[in-house]
């Protein structure tokens, strides 16, 4: 016997215990460690630790197990975004607010004030607004000028569509919601309604479009002044870049 034969079988006994990084590692070592690790046979191991069922019933491919598990076994890089088609300064915001039937804010915004957000907070709000306001996430938000008043008692909604500068096309991104949900403690109204995107696009369902109505502290008993708007899609984006990509994957007319 001779000492390469010796240690071919004792290689054959161990590889077989080895994860896959090692054993890729282990055709580096020497041509016949590498001769040895090439054997499919312990690759196909590896491949009922990690698919049993592929092994009991291999797919007709002419991969081998190596292949195989090479393959299969990689961690996807999440992929960036390319820059997207739009931008801020294409796009105008028609935000329609009312109280019960009364209307009391109509403006059409456009998208760089809203990507601007609110630089300077104003007097007057409570510190974690501040802090929200102040804070490292993307935010998509705007001053009211001039501050209104709601009634806390009345029921709120809010509409908003999306205009292009490029196209002259228009897409609803709320078409009629109810601030359904207010918490006083955080100083904030939500109202939130399903993005409808275009056919394009049939596998994305189920982002929503929330719309905040920022308050300022301190509300009276029976009122609470607004100061700020956000539009958020917290869902499904959380950077400039996705949000754009978002608004323009809208059903546009």
């Amino acid at each position: 016997m001779t000492d390469d034969w010796i240690m071919g079988e004792v290689l054959k006994e161990v590889f077989p215990l080895l994860d896959g990084p090692d054993l890729a590692s282990c055709m580096l070592v020497s041509r016949q460690w590498r001769d040895v690790a090439k054997d499919d046979y312990f690759w196909k191991c590896l491949c009922a630790k990690r698919w049993p069922s592929v092994c009991k019933n291999k797919p007709t491919s002419a991969m081998s197990y190596r292949s195989f598990f090479q393959t299969f076994s990689k961690c996807r890089p999440r992929q960036s975004l390319p820059p997207p088609k739009l931008s801020f300064k294409d796009l105008v915001f028609y935000i329609d607010i009312w109280s019960d039937r009364r209307l009391i804010f109509s403006e059409p915004v456009p998208g760089p004030v809203l990507r601007a957000g609110i630089a300077d907070p104003p007097l007057g709000i409570s510190e974690s607004m501040k802090l929200y306001l102040l804070g490292p996430n993307y935010k998509m938000m705007m001053p009211v000028e001039p501050q209104f008043i709601v009634p806390r008692e009345e029921p709120l909604s809010v509409s908003v569509l999306v205009g292009r500068r490029d196209s002259g096309k228009v897409a609803c991104v709320v078409g009629k919601a109810l601030f359904d949900y207010v918490d006083w403690s955080t100083f904030r109204a939500l109202a939130y309604e399903f993005l409808n995107l275009s056919p394009n696009y049939p596998f994305v369902s189920g982002v929503r479009a929330w719309i905040s109505l920022l308050f300022m502290a301190g509300a009276g008993q029976d009122t609470a002044q607004v100061f700020g708007l956000e539009i958020d899609f917290c869902d499904a984006a959380t950077s400039e870049r996705e949000v754009l990509w978002l608004l323009d994957m809208l059903d546009w007319k």
